[in-house]
């Protein structure tokens, strides 16, 4: 009987992947050395199915020189245990599936659909499984349903996806040879200069994102404001106070504005004319990955790293279709009304369900972008069991946006009263929602202020109760957050969908930026006038999407992975060379703005577990020791607090607890071992060695 091997991304997607390729008395689990994996036992086939735990292998440097040498050029791909000490679980995962692979015959590569997953599965295949990848297939699904697993194992693709699986390589290649040639330029410049680490880093993504937030500072720094005035006036009508719009919404000189003021003061006002408009409102498209993040932190206020964390997680409970998407488009494929059924068992769903299947075709209003590996997102119909706060948050969301993409047109009516007073005109308006379509099944998060105007008719007359002109100054522009940059990243296409999220949390670990409202600190700004004088072209908007698009050329096959990485390390390699030159005084500039910088300003991934407001590393103003603090101790007294480790360099890690889901935090001293910890843990172990003494 032939055996087949599949790899999955996640070990919960093996499970699903299992229960739907096999029933309860034919499906075994095992586990090996932590890593468990299923058996699956079919009437012709004997089925394995293991899964990865993300990335286990990555670009390092072909030769092992050491860490803190560049420039380094030549590269080679090893196992992420190999590389750094994060890691040593994965030996045994990738030992286990080894063994597995030499008892099977066929191969599946059943890892997500994009270039990451891809990538992870190539890998697999071809290093842990011998070079199995020339004759592996590849499994294609949306959702982790039993219907769609079934159909993509029954319908795979014959043989690997390489050009995406090239495409990922040549971005993780090209990325590595860039970051780490320009941030340990930076590193080991500051470090052999004041003899004290300080991690920074930059890279082809994150020098441009870094830039627009400078750019933006800088224009906020030298904002001069601008006086101008503007009218605050009010009508009685019949009784009712209704304020009025002057005819300008702002005046530049104090002449215009006191004249305005002498005319309207305490006169009656005539209705010269009433307008009436009616304004189509179509309903929203479904969510792409970028508005979904959009939307969650407009609403929730989380950032754009939480809500796609948060959506993966409701993607491997088989809630809702892979979040990893830039298509607004829905597949004609899948059945709406069932969907829509099976989520009207859910109370606080029923009404809305209802009202939608009374329609007579069930068609969404899709918009323009479309992605061809993956649809929008959109609930698989699949019903949740327990969810944490913050995901169902993100689950009724994506609902009722989803309720809504099938919702009628809205129409909003704007009236506006035209008040003449001798030259003057001023406008008296209101609006309200006449039908509303699709916006009841987006409450609440859609909202429209309504107001009525009151009975009249043109001619009427309406006294002026107050008119007052009121002196004010032209505003900065505002600073960027994280869900606003996430969208002038897309806008500009730098990044990619998987990776935007991420750059946007480095600049934040690298104390580039701090608070909500992103205001860039002084090594920022030291940061980035260092690169723009040095590499100029590193910091263009222009060159980073250039390689963006060679690396989708590579996707589409019209170019090969080869010629864009020596493309790419050819227009690096003189700038690297005039760093190293520079050395001493780029050293010398950047450890003047270190010795400045205060420790504050690290912050944590995760959000505070009483009030989920950001945690910050923050330094006592009396003791002068750090510890761990929420942001919400200024704005809603939240007192959560955790101990630090009070000497030595502190990194908060991309790990967490398997116990309780805080951050891993290293801590490194000179001659010691870096500590690795998680701090909530060790604040119950102190606690219970205390109880027990």
């Amino acid at each position: 009987m032939q055996k087949t091997l599949i790899i999955c991304e996640k070990p919960s997607a093996s499970l699903h992947l299992a229960e739907a390729l096999g029933k309860p008395n034919n499906i075994k689990k095992r586990i090996k050395n932590e890593m468990p994996y299923y058996e699956v036992q079919t009437d012709d086939q004997e089925i394995t199915i293991c899964s990865a735990i993300g990335h286990f292998y990555g670009v390092d440097s072909k030769d092992k020189i050491g860490r803190n040498n560049y420039p380094i050029w030549d590269y080679t791909w090893r196992p992420l245990y190999e590389i750094g000490r994060d890691y040593e679980k994965q030996k045994n995962w990738i030992d286990n599936i080894g063994n597995l692979a030499k008892e099977c015959v066929s191969f599946i590569n059943a890892c997500d659909y994009d270039i990451e997953g891809s990538l992870i599965g190539y890998m697999v295949l071809k290093y842990a499984c011998n070079g199995v990848d020339k004759i592996a297939k590849r499994m294609r699904f949306s959702t982790l349903t039993e219907r769609d697993l079934k159909k993509a194992y029954k319908n795979p693709d014959p043989k690997l996806d390489f050009p995406m699986i090239n495409a990922g390589m040549c971005r993780h290649e090209v990325d590595w040879i860039y970051g780490i040639n320009l941030s340990r330029a930076l590193t080991e410049s500051a470090k052999r200069y004041s003899n004290r680490y300080f991690t920074l880093s930059t890279g082809r993504v994150q020098g441009p994102t870094l830039k627009f937030l400078v750019e933006r500072e800088k224009e906020i720094i030298t904002f001069v404001p601008v006086p101008y005035w503007t009218i605050e006036a009010c009508v009685d009508v019949d009784g009712n106070l209704i304020n009025v719009d002057y005819e300008k919404e702002k005046i530049t000189s104090i002449e215009e504005a006191e004249e305005a003021v002498r005319i309207t003061k305490d006169k009656y006002g005539i209705i010269d004319d009433l307008e009436t408009k009616r304004l189509n409102l179509s309903p929203p498209t479904p969510f792409d990955i970028s508005a979904l993040q959009f939307e969650a932190y407009r609403h929730f206020g989380f950032t754009p790293r939480q809500t796609l964390g948060l959506a993966e997680r409701l993607y491997l409970k088989a809630l809702i279709s892979y979040p990893r998407t830039s298509s607004q488009k829905l597949p004609e494929t899948i059945d709406f009304k069932e969907i829509l059924n099976k989520i009207g068992v859910m109370k606080e769903y029923e009404e809305n369900i209802r009202k939608i299947l009374l329609k007579e075709k069930l068609k969404p209003n899709e918009g323009k972008k479309s992605d061809p590996a993956h649809p929008a997102i959109y609930p698989t119909g699949v019903l949740p069991d327990k969810l944490e706060v913050r995901e169902k948050k993100i689950f009724d969301l994506i609902v009722k946006r989803f309720f809504a993409t099938f919702g009628d047109i809205a129409i909003k009516e704007s009236n506006k009263a035209v008040i003449k007073v001798e030259n003057k005109r001023l406008y008296m308006r209101a609006s309200r929602i006449i039908e509303r379509g699709w916006i009841e099944f987006y409450e609440p998060y859609v909202k429209f202020d309504e107001f009525l105007l009151p009975s009249i008719d043109i001619g009427d007359r309406v006294k002026f109760v107050k008119i007052e002109a009121e002196k004010k100054h032209s505003k900065p522009p505002p600073r960027y957050n994280p869900s606003s940059l996430l969208k002038l990243m897309e806008k500009e296409n730098i990044g990619t969908k998987a990776t935007r999220a991420d750059i946007i949390d480095i600049l934040y670990r690298r104390g580039y930026v701090k608070d909500e409202r992103m205001i860039v600190t002084p090594l920022a700004f030291k940061i980035d006038e260092i690169l723009t004088k040095y590499c100029p072209k590193v910091m263009n908007t222009s060159f980073t999407r250039e390689l963006e698009d060679m690396m989708a050329n590579i996707e589409s096959n019209k170019e090969s992975r080869e010629k864009a990485v020596i493309e790419a390390i050819d227009n690096l390699k003189p700038i690297i060379y005039d760093l190293k030159k520079q050395e001493n005084e780029l050293g010398k500039e950047l450890s003047k703005t270190i010795t400045s910088m205060k420790q504050s300003e690290i912050t944590f991934d995760i959000s505070c577990p009483i009030c989920g407001s950001r945690l910050l590393v923050v330094k006592s103003r009396k003791s002068g020791k750090r510890f761990i603090g929420c942001s919400g101790m200024w704005e809603n007294k939240c007192r959560f607090s955790l101990p630090l480790p009070q000497f030595g360099t502190l990194k908060l890690l991309d790990k967490y607890c398997t116990k309780c889901g805080f951050q891993i935090i290293q801590v490194k001293s000179k001659g010691k071992r870096p500590l690795v910890s998680c701090p909530q843990c060790f604040v119950e172990k102190k606690k219970i060695q205390s109880n027990f003494n």
